[in-house]
């Protein structure tokens, strides 16, 4: 059953009429991040920033049957240690009922070849400390970790 839905799904880079779908996808992660979700203007901020002339991020889908059911997005930023640009990996998540048919590791490779076509020669990315799974997953190919603590601070 595994290899038949992986051949089944394809990877392909959203497009603006993704949007309404692709929002789905992202409550679901934030659901399973435990993490609150705002969707209010997300809509029209997201076709902005990634439909425009100058896109700031890619977003790669996995679809079956038609629908949305994995996706990754990764963009450009700058290290200041190293002097260098990197890829910056936002996101990755499968849908629970896809997990273990191998639609993360097509997700990411979507990702490492977007950075390898921008001559970016590192991907970096980060994972809840207690997603175990994740963080096997990105061991097995080869991640390493840097234990740092995310912070934000909304309404700057």
């Amino acid at each position: 059953m595994k290899k038949s839905i992986t051949v089944n799904v394809g990877i392909c880079i959203a497009a603006i009429d993704d949007l309404a779908e692709l929002i789905e996808l992202f409550a679901a992660h934030a659901a399973f991040e435990k993490v609150s979700f705002n969707r209010i203007g997300l809509q029209e901020r997201l076709s902005e920033m990634l439909f425009n002339h100058a896109p700031r991020a890619v977003v790669f889908l996995a679809v079956y049957e038609r629908k949305l059911v994995g996706y990754a997005s990764c963009s450009k930023e700058f290290s200041t240690w190293t002097g260098a640009e990197f890829m910056h990996m936002d996101c990755l998540f499968v849908s629970e009922a896809f997990r273990g048919h191998g639609l993360g590791s097509r997700l990411i490779e979507a990702v490492f070849n977007e950075a390898k076509k921008q001559n970016l020669d590192e991907v970096q990315w980060q994972t809840p400390d207690w997603n175990a799974k994740a963080i096997q997953f990105y061991s097995s190919i080869g991640a390493t970790s840097s234990m740092k603590v995310r912070f934000k601070k909304m309404s700057v």
